[in-house]
């Protein structure tokens, strides 16, 4: 099963291990390494597997596998025998004495063909060569454990690897980008200042430090100054309604915005019974269905009239982006745990299990969204103490209907994408519901006195996002002649994110992150028109400049009051619309940052039918605020950054124009192009060196070449190349301070020079976004960090005949390193140094400690 769950209690081996069972699983294994010597066979080849019940006689070799292993991974199993079945004269007759044991019958004794490398491995039972499942009557959780060859190696640390959680993220600085003359320059100095340095108030023009912060506001205001002036040289600058402007940045390649509208998640819970229930989604002609933000106290579901009434008081409207059907036992949906107690969905998880009880999640499916979250506090055990943080929306990509046959219940196994993955520890397990308070959960909840679950998940999830469709508006005659650029009456008009494909508004295949994740050049405006005769259908596109004489395509340019006009094309580049017809236009309305409401803000829908629905909902809410929603680009800004947009490099030609380009992709952190000639034509290969020090596989390389198609010069062939990397070996002697343990200072030392991210933000020393090509590695860099270590004393680096010290490559004989204080890299060489004693050959890394406790 793998670890899916982080629990504080063995109830499950409580479970088996009881007499009457039925089930028998494996207890522990050791591995007989010291002793194997006494009994006259190989060490580290012989695994003793203790059961909690008598086992069958039948076991065998093919009953049993080995999995796992780093550097050897075929590690094979000789012969099995239940311990006082093992056939005479085996190893000598070495197991005689050991039968003779009372509880000989609870015993596996396993003989492997090799004794592993230094990773961690996994015994499993299986059925069959070919039958992975457990043999019948053992438990299949317990039917696995995993072991080490390697347990009795001498060690001077704790056996157990400390759980290093990521890093936290960083805050960045506050920086208006709207600053542009001295007094803001010099007031933006300060405040940042007054942040950083509290303690240094002086604000008189005469001191040293108010005088730097002029000079640096005069430089800015300077460069302020230089972009403005080159902007009014392209007439950009002169430019004041937001329709020029647009047009002026399209002329230097920058697309320029008009916001976005925000998305959120919505649970409905509908009453016991009411199955069937559907939300309806957008189509051609109809828009999705209608939700709204609380106002005043009033019902869940709103009519006509109450609707209006919700619109006067100022309501933000939301409608569905896709249909739901909602059914009852979805409402709240309660974790498995296979009987342990004490559980937790660990940060990172990408599956769980879910209680199917009288198969009540029959209808649940893949491509559905769940919405996992706390609803008690784990301590206190109430509701209005619950982390309102710890929720998360996820997309199902698996869905296994299966059972738990120790307890005889019903489960569903999940599993949700890679994106997805849960971002904080979630716990499942029950507590008791203590007595309400003046501010306490209400009515509807669970008894005081009865247990009720942390978290829970939450089905009915339909995605939704701000703005309310105005139907059928009746647009200007279009003229026989001349220009046609009519406007909408109403705004400010919804911009509304696409999917990669630009054809929908969100893509059920995706993960659930990439549902309220999208790039601003996709978003659209939420226009649609119709010839009122003819009903041909007009479709919004950013730019006609794509668009043949005959697309029916129209751009909304819309002005700062958020209205927009419509401008159609002239047969050349996009159709005209005939001046025999007249237009009717459905748009949406809503926009920018209103729509980021707070969880728990959106509380009702709109249903025309009435009746049913106001009877059968009985909740409505985004457990989640609405995120997404962004303001239009400000003038200011397209005249700061537009100047800029036609200066990217759009074309590669030399060996650095390629290592550029190639910079760009969000996964590299640095490349080097190489031109060679490769006998009928010239190839330019791309050394590569990953962000984090992913490999460059084929899945990647793929990518990147397809990223790099569209700069490649004609007649010039593309390869991407993995780096070069040089494994380094250093051994230093550290002496350690008095009243230190030399053990935990080592330990230290080695999490310093790691190659992961530390749990206090930092980097390991030798962490693979560390170094890049060509970049040597100092050795008065590695001294200092290892001095920085509490308790070192000093560091001896010295290569002599009578120490042991070493700096050099890995496997290699010493060039003069330690003198020359570096190892030097060649231009496509990255140093690199893992420490994994399964693979020494990645780099290997050695503290020779002194003095210390």
């Amino acid at each position: 099963m793998g670890e899916r769950y982080v629990c504080k209690s063995e109830r499950r081996r409580q479970l088996v291990a009881a007499p009457g069972s039925g089930f028998n699983g494996i207890d522990y294994l050791e591995v007989l390494d010291a002793e194997a010597t006494a009994l006259g066979v190989e060490r580290q080849k012989t695994l003793w597997v203790h059961f909690f019940k008598e086992l069958p006689g039948a076991l065998t070799a093919d009953n049993v596998t080995i999995e796992g292993g780093v550097r050897l991974k075929e590690v094979g199993v000789v012969w099995a025998h239940r311990l006082d079945q093992i056939p005479a004269g085996t190893d000598g007759g070495a197991w005689s004495a050991e039968q003779a044991r009372p509880d000989a019958r609870e015993w596996l004794v396993v003989r492997t063909d090799s004794v592993g490398d230094f990773s961690t491995y996994a015994l499993a039972l299986r059925r069959s060569l070919a039958d992975t499942v457990p043999p019948d009557g053992f438990d299949a959780p317990l039917s696995r454990v995993e072991f080490t060859f390697k347990v009795e190696c001498p060690s001077e640390f704790d056996c157990a690897p400390p759980r290093v959680g990521p890093p936290p993220p960083g805050e960045d600085p506050q920086i208006d980008y709207l600053t542009r003359d001295f007094s803001s320059f010099r007031r933006l100095l300060l405040d940042r200042l007054s942040q950083v340095s509290p303690q240094w108030q002086e604000r008189n023009a005469a001191d040293l430090g108010v005088a730097l912060v002029e000079v640096m506001a005069y430089a800015a205001d300077s460069l302020s100054y230089y972009q403005d002036a080159a902007a009014t040289e392209a007439y950009l600058g002169t430019a004041r309604r937001r329709t020029s402007v647009r047009r002026h940045a399209r002329l230097l390649d920058y697309p320029m915005h008009d916001g976005c509208n925000a998305r959120a998640w919505v649970t409905v819970e509908v009453m016991e019974g009411a199955d069937g229930f559907e939300l309806k989604g957008p189509t051609e002609k109809t828009p999705g269905t209608m939700f709204l933000t609380t106002t005043t106290a009033g019902p869940r579901v709103l009519d006509d009239a109450q609707l209006a009434v919700a619109l006067s008081e100022g309501a933000e409207v939301f409608e569905s982006l896709h249909d739901v059907r909602v059914h009852w036992k979805h409402g709240e949906l309660r974790f498995h745990t296979w009987g342990e107690d004490k559980c937790c969905l660990p940060e990172g998880a990408t599956a769980a299990t879910l209680l199917n009880t009288d198969d009540a999640l029959k209808k649940l499916a893949v491509g559905q969204v769940l919405l996992l979250e706390e609803v008690r506090s784990a301590t206190t055990g109430r509701v209005e103490d619950a982390d309102p943080s710890r929720r998360h929306a996820v997309r199902l990509t698996k869905v296994t209907f299966t059972e738990d046959p120790l307890l005889k219940q019903q489960v569903v196994e999940i599993e949700w994408g890679s994106e997805d993955a849960l971002p904080f520890e979630l716990c499942l397990w029950e507590v008791e519901v203590p007595a309400p308070t003046l501010t306490g959960e209400g009515g509807g909840g669970p008894a005081p006195g009865k247990r009720a679950p942390v978290s829970v998940a939450r089905g009915n999830v339909v995605l939704v996002d701000h703005g309310r469709t105005v139907h059928g508006e009746k647009l200007l005659a279009v003229p026989a002649e001349g220009r046609y650029r009519p406007r909408l009456a109403r705004g400010p008009l919804t911009q509304a994110g696409r999917a990669p494909d630009g054809r929908r508004a969100v893509d059920p295949r995706a993960s659930a992150a990439a549902a309220m994740r999208w790039d601003m050049e996709d978003v659209l405006p939420a226009v649609w028109l119709e010839e009122e005769q003819s009903r041909r259908a007009w479709t919004p596109r950013r730019t006609l400049l794509n668009s043949g004489r005959f697309s029916r395509e129209v751009v909304a340019e819309v002005e700062e009051d958020g209205r927009a006009r419509l401008r159609f094309g002239d047969n050349v580049l996009g159709e005209r619309p005939p001046a025999a017809d007249t237009l009717l236009a459905t748009y949406r309305i809503g926009n920018g940052t209103a729509g980021n409401v707070g969880a728990e803000s959106i509380s009702r829908l709109y249903h025309p039918a009435g009746g049913d629905w106001r009877n059968a909902v009985l909740r409505v809410r985004n457990p989640l605020p609405a995120t997404g929603g962004a303001e239009p680009e400000s003038l200011a800004q397209v005249r700061i950054n537009a100047p800029q947009a036609f200066r990217v490099q759009q074309r590669a030609v030399t060996e650095a124009d390629y290592a550029e380009v190639a910079r760009r992709h969000p996964e590299v952190q640095h490349a080097v192009g190489s031109l060679r000639w490769t006998g009928s034509w010239h190839t330019m290969f791309v050394t590569v060196d990953r962000k984090g020090g992913r490999p460059v596989d084929a899945a990647f390389s793929g990518a990147l070449t397809t990223f790099l198609e569209r700069f490649r010069l004609a007649g010039y062939d593309l390869r991407i190349e993995a780096p070069l990397f040089v494994p380094l070996d250093i051994v230093m002697t550290v002496c350690v301070q008095p009243g230190f343990l030399a053990s935990n200072v080592k330990a230290a030392l080695l999490e310093v020079f790691s190659n992961r991210d530390l749990p206090d933000g930092r980097r390991g020393f030798f962490h693979p976004d560390q170094f890049t090509f060509g970049q040597p590695v100092y050795l008065s860099r590695i001294v200092a960090a290892a001095m920085a270590v509490p308790g070192v004393a000093w560091v001896d680096t010295e290569e002599a005949a009578s120490k042991p010290n070493r700096f050099r490559r890995w496997g290699q004989v010493s060039r003069g390193e330690w003198t020359e204080g570096l190892i030097t890299m060649e231009r496509l060489e990255i140093a690199r140094l893992d420490n994994d004693p399964s693979q020494p050959e990645n780099g290997k890394l050695d503290f020779q400690m002194q003095g210390g406790l």
